[in-house]
């Protein structure tokens, strides 16, 4: 984690994050899409950059009146296991309790165990089930949220 920077994300981080949600997920957002959260007041997206300024990871949620949805936290393959996305929780949880949102939310497959365990860590609950949330394979999704007030 040495060297590991978060920050805000920029337009030019686009192409990196649409090869990391490659990596990371069976329906990976386009670069187009990210781009678009980029723009978004709305929405925060951190990037993840290592010490030589390359992008291992990013995250992000967006708000509706005061409720956080975390769209994804992603770490490159070749990064886990460093806390990166144990940082980048920390930061969206920073910039949230600054706009004063009353939770953060998110869904996570029932399968990813080292997703959920990462979550509970910092202290999100599971507070239902969304059946068939997930193609590629088809998976139901387990509803996490964290209280902020």
């Amino acid at each position: 984690m040495d060297g590991i920077r978060i920050r805000p994300a920029r337009f030019e981080d686009a192409e990196k994050l649409a090869e990391i949600e490659k990596e990371c997920f069976s329906i990976p957002l386009t670069e187009e899409q990210l781009l678009a959260q980029i723009r978004d007041e709305k929405t925060v997206v951190l990037s993840a950059e290592d010490q030589n300024g390359n992008l291992v990871g990013y995250a992000g949620f967006y708000s509706v009146l005061d409720e956080g949805y975390i769209t994804n936290v992603a770490v490159s393959i070749a990064y886990r296991r460093q806390h990166i996305a144990d940082r980048l929780l920390e930061c969206l949880e920073e910039y949230a309790g600054e706009r004063n949102l009353a939770f953060l939310t998110l869904e996570v497959r029932e399968s990813n165990a080292s997703a959920v365990s990462l979550y509970v860590k910092h202290g999100f609950e599971t507070r239902g089930i969304r059946k068939n949330y997930y193609e590629r394979p088809k998976e139901n999704a387990q509803i996490m949220t964290l209280d902020l007030k």
